[in-house]
């Protein structure tokens, strides 16, 4: 038995060496043995090809500062996102048409406080300009919290609730960018601090000894959040090149609109909009900080204004 034992492992042993010397002569890794691959490449995918590789862009800038995409860690992570928005079609396609509407409104009022355009992006990702909140409260397209609209000077209250307000939050987001931008010196750490807050963000830098977000090891929202903001941008300034093309016909627009000044409470906001010639749904639709159904005026010379939809 013993004899016939080694027998069988010399024969063994002879088989492996075999194999050994046959794997040297191939690619340690043959992926197209495996199926993994087609046998060739084209260069051009042909007509009928659904889903295809776009090239990732090797020099990439966020706000005047550049990107590592040296870095494979970096690299990944924005290559990640780009196909996730690039595909998820539906999404992208309605982010597209909403911010033909708003980044016209929000622009000066970025640009008139020395804020790179790039930072224009932040609402888009954080509501996708969508009047949303969140599970932990935050509101508006800008996505801000209850305390902070109000350290920010928005009102926010059972009736007002100005970070619903498309260009009073926008405001109030520029005072935060501006005071975090003070604390980081860098765009990219400030678009960072907008997920996770100036003290999380310094919190985990002090911790993990380093300056820069792209250094940190952060959970699975915080380490996306930037590189989709990348992401969108990309894809909105290269459309054709993701597979997107939408005509202008079918972008959404501001709508024409006129300010009507309220200097006197408003005990029924319904009957408010039938004077002005629309119903409740119209008047909350171009005014969302409308909260309840009164509008009551507290304090000498205090006035809101609401806008009606000119037909």
């Amino acid at each position: 038995m013993k004899k016939r034992y080694w027998l069988l492992s010399s024969s063994l042993l002879a088989a492996l060496v075999s194999g050994a010397l046959h794997m040297l002569e191939k690619p340690l890794y043959d992926v197209k043995g495996l199926g993994l691959l087609s046998e060739t490449v084209e260069e051009e995918p042909p007509s009928f090809v659904n889903a295809k590789a776009f090239g990732i862009p090797r020099n990439l800038y966020f706000a005047g500062e550049r990107v590592p995409l040296n870095e494979p860690d970096i690299l990944e992570r924005f290559d990640r996102e780009l196909y996730v928005n690039s595909y998820f079609h539906s999404s992208t396609i309605f982010l597209i048409k909403r911010a033909n509407r708003w980044f016209p409104q929000m622009m000066p009022i970025l640009r008139k406080a020395g804020i790179p355009d790039d930072l224009v992006y932040l609402p888009l990702i954080e509501s996708g300009f969508q009047q949303v909140v969140s599970p932990a409260g935050a509101a508006g397209y800008w996505q801000l919290m209850r305390s902070t609209g109000r350290e920010l000077g928005l009102e926010v209250n059972e009736e007002v609730d100005e970070r619903f307000h498309p260009t009073k939050s926008t405001y109030a987001a520029v005072k935060y960018l501006k005071k975090a931008y003070d604390k980081f010196g860098n765009w990219t750490n400030v678009a960072g601090s907008y997920n996770m807050g100036m003290n999380g963000l310094q919190k985990r830098i002090k911790k993990q000894r380093v300056d820069s977000y792209y250094d940190l090891l952060l959970n699975e929202e915080s380490k996306r959040y930037v590189f989709r903001l990348l992401a969108i941008r990309e894809i909105f300034t290269n459309q054709k090149k993701y597979g997107f093309y939408i005509p202008k016909s079918e972008l959404y627009y501001p709508e024409k609109v006129k300010v009507i000044t309220i200097k006197k409470s408003v005990p029924d906001l319904t009957a408010f909009a039938f004077e002005h010639g629309i119903n409740y749904k119209i008047l909350k639709r171009h005014n969302p900080w409308l909260r309840k159904n009164t509008l009551t005026i507290k304090g000498k010379g205090k006035t809101y204004e609401v806008l009606i939809p000119v037909k």
